[in-house]
């Protein structure tokens, strides 16, 4: 008859074995679950380019991100465009309505969003494009020294992989606002993104078109 004692010493070690197995799983999966919640959180910090806090607005196409109620007036003030509005002047006498400031912003930004569209003829729902604002040129090179790892040249840029644009609003105006819209707009219209230097020209394209009448296909 077997021994009793041996096939318990074999059991044990076993038992022993299937119990780290076991433990080293649920590590594992704790460890994967806190990288699947942690890791937005770290792309957004390093997407942000700087560590204060940030506020936002969303509008029906973005979402407007700032840090203080100062830019947030100097973006209102910069970007010079009316729903409807063909011309700048035009624009001047529209902007008067009495409507809270995130109202009109949102309305504002909306309506030049649309716009891009109509210009470019891309209209379909896609996601909403994110605008970081910068008090000022040395916070967005900041920004870009952080994302990029090299200083900064262009006085705003749009990054796809977070779908969001740079500005600072000391230095900001409708057109380069819709250049970049353009930028977002091409990049998810269609299924398989344009070469850059295409992407570039049909949002230059944009820009110079901003208030000219768009012919119609």
């Amino acid at each position: 008859m077997p021994d009793s004692s041996f096939d318990r010493s074999i059991a044990k070690p076993l038992e022993t074995t299937m119990s780290l197995k076991s433990h080293f799983k649920r590590i594992a999966i704790l460890v994967w679950v806190g990288l699947f919640f942690l890791w937005p959180c770290a792309a957004a910090q390093t997407e942000a380019g700087d560590d204060l806090p940030w506020r936002s607005i969303e509008t029906k196409h973005t979402i407007i991100r700032y840090q203080n109620a100062d830019d947030l007036e100097a973006f209102d003030e910069q970007i010079d465009y009316s729903p409807g509005e063909r011309g700048l002047v035009k624009s001047l006498f529209s902007s008067s309505e009495s409507k809270s400031l995130p109202e009109k912003l949102a309305r504002k930004i909306d309506a030049l969003f649309e716009r891009v569209q109509e210009i470019l003829d891309m209209r379909k729902k896609m996601k909403k494009v994110k605008i970081n604002l910068y008090g000022n040129k040395r916070q967005l090179a900041a920004a870009y020294q952080k994302l990029y790892k090299k200083s900064c040249g262009v006085r705003s840029w749009y990054l796809y992989e977070f779908k969001t644009i740079y500005s600072n609003v000391s230095d900001l105006h409708a057109g380069m606002m819709a250049h970049e819209m353009g930028h977002h707009i091409i990049d998810h219209y269609l299924i398989i993104r344009p070469p850059r230097a295409t992407a570039e020209i049909l949002a230059r394209y944009v820009d110079k078109n901003l208030y000219k009448k768009v012919r119609k296909y």
